[in-house]
């Protein structure tokens, strides 16, 4: 029975999980979390990629299991008698995971820095990483010495010049990363406001130079906005200089309403009166933009461009579920452009 699954549980994973499992898990988990995602979590990102460092190693793996996630880190008291790496060497802890021959994907010693989250990702295959975790084919990853999952030797990750990026062994011949190229996606404000599938065909070039054709499937959420950019890795065209496909990245663009009129998370709308209603007042109903409709009225003089706020009835609020902007009804009265003498004469006599 392991000490702790809190690690397991960042993953999403059972703790009998096998390497497979955990890789897909880390997929999951590190996908959903990013930064450069809608549903990013920075911190989160981090405790994800430190729990897959571990769980990954099987060394690290097993002390986590019996001892908990302190040691794990190497930071065990050395005052506990029922843990063997208690002050078993130098540093606070005396076990050190982060380099040598324990393996492990930390590009130096010393705590888990979100530098070595971008770094596990990054190994990891990226946003391109394929349903088992990982899209390296090249690298030497076929179960290596040692037990380690990722081949190798006991050093985890190796590049063709030898050793681990960042210092394990040997200098990484690293390969550019792959152009991203940006494409405006025009968006209604009606889609925006009860999310939508577009269906986007692109046309690219594979390995041979030939031009292929494939559709891509754009999730839009409600309350997304102008300036979203939703990324689809290695979809474009093929790079040979970067052994991949460029990153197709869409751009929301929220198109023009004749109606309605998007100011954050809140909807404006004017309502034209005549300068009769104005004065004596009015009853209209008019339509939102989730089609509900809404009556008004007023018995007595409205001023012109006067303003009414419906709570609750703007667009909704990607960050927040269930939440929702304003809706902002502006009054706008239409003067008669000429007045027949008698009206004069009316208004005159009535004012």
């Amino acid at each position: 029975m392991v000490k702790d699954t809190k690690l397991y549980n960042l993953l999403g994973v059972e703790p009998t999980a096998n390497e497979a499992e955990i890789k897909k898990g880390y997929r999951k988990q590190a996908l959903k979390y990013h930064p450069d995602k809608p549903t990013g979590d920075t911190e989160k990102f981090k405790e994800i990629s430190e729990a897959f460092d571990i769980l990954s190693n099987p060394d690290k793996r097993e002390v986590y299991d019996q001892y908990g996630l302190e040691a794990a880190r190497g930071n065990a008291p050395a005052a506990d008698p029922g843990n063997p790496f208690g002050g078993a060497g130098g540093g606070a802890g005396g076990f050190n995971f982060g380099g040598g021959s324990g393996g492990g994907f930390r590009s130096s010693g010393g705590g888990f820095s979100q530098a070595d989250a971008f770094n596990i990702f990054s190994q990891m295959g990226g946003f391109g990483m394929g349903d088992d975790g990982f899209t390296f084919s090249s690298s030497g990853f076929g179960g290596g010495a040692g037990g380690s999952p990722f081949g190798g030797g006991a050093g985890g990750f190796r590049s063709a010049g030898g050793g681990m990026p960042g210092g394990f062994g040997g200098r990484q011949q690293q390969r550019p990363e792959p152009d991203t190229v940006s494409i405006q996606l025009p968006v209604s404000l009606e889609d925006l406001y009860k999310g939508a599938t577009k269906k986007m065909k692109i046309t690219r070039k594979d390995a041979n130079g030939t031009r292929e054709q494939k559709v891509l499937e754009v999730n839009i959420k409600p309350g997304w906005k102008s300036g979203t950019k939703i990324n689809f890795a290695n979809e474009g065209d093929y790079q040979p200089e970067c052994g991949a496909r460029q990153t197709i990245q869409f751009v929301i663009q929220e198109k023009p309403n004749p109606i309605f009129k998007r100011d954050g998370n809140d909807i404006k709308m004017n309502v034209h009166l005549s300068f009769k209603e104005s004065l004596c007042g009015f009853e209209k109903d008019v339509t939102t933009l989730d089609g509900r409709r809404i009556s008004l009225s007023r018995s007595s003089p409205v001023q012109p461009n006067s303003t009414t706020n419906y709570p609750g009835l703007g667009m909704p609020i990607s960050k927040s579920p269930g939440q929702k902007g304003d809706l902002e009804i502006t009054y706008k009265v239409d003067y008669p452009s000429s007045l027949t003498p008698a009206q004069k004469q009316a208004i005159l006599d009535n004012f």
